[in-house]
């Protein structure tokens, strides 16, 4: 890839994850070289199936934190801290040695809205990421200076959720 650019995903809406995704598997089509990380969603205890389709594709799949202190009452805000610091460092690294076409940081978002990881820090990895990689960043909460660094912002709001009518969440469908 000649130049990667910068994409957002953000907003209270479902689909944000599901857009990352979707870009990721076309992007596993076209022969690119995708790595996807998470960093609040343990797919393989919720039971995020998507994940599954990029990795039987090819995708490299990353996990870096044990979920957000609201929903895992074991991590508490210092550990999730420490593990999102330690992902970043291990990510520029990875970034500058494996150089992928395509990565996303899904709900690293989140990190920064819920104070995990400073604003700034989340602006330089992104600015010191290799030319040639396409980076997208999922979750709610996008902040004015990271959406201004970005080239593609998608805001995915809620209008309208069977949630809100007491219908729980879906196999196959929400998850």
């Amino acid at each position: 890839m000649k130049k990667g650019l910068v994409h957002i995903y953000t907003g209270n809406g479902k689909g944000k994850t599901t857009c990352a995704v979707g870009l990721g598997t076309r992007a596993l089509g076209q022969g690119f070289k995708v790595t996807y990380c998470h960093f609040m969603k343990r797919p393989e205890l919720y039971g995020y199936h998507e994940i599954d389709s990029l990795k039987a594709l090819g995708a490299t799949i990353m996990g870096f934190t044990d979920g957000h202190p609201h929903f895992n009452k074991e991590v508490t805000p210092e550990m999730l801290q420490k593990q999102v610091a330690e992902a970043l460092v291990y990510l520029s690294g990875y970034l500058q040695t494996a150089k992928p076409d395509l990565m996303i940081m899904d709900e690293i978002l989140i990190t920064v809205r819920d104070g995990f990881l400073e604003e700034d820090v989340l602006l330089d990895f992104v600015n010191q990421k290799p030319e040639g990689t396409e980076l997208v960043l999922t979750g709610r909460g996008a902040t004015p200076k990271l959406i201004e660094r970005a080239d593609y912002v998608s805001e995915i709001n809620m209008v309208k959720h069977p949630y809100q009518q007491g219908i729980p969440s879906r196999k196959g469908i929400e998850f």
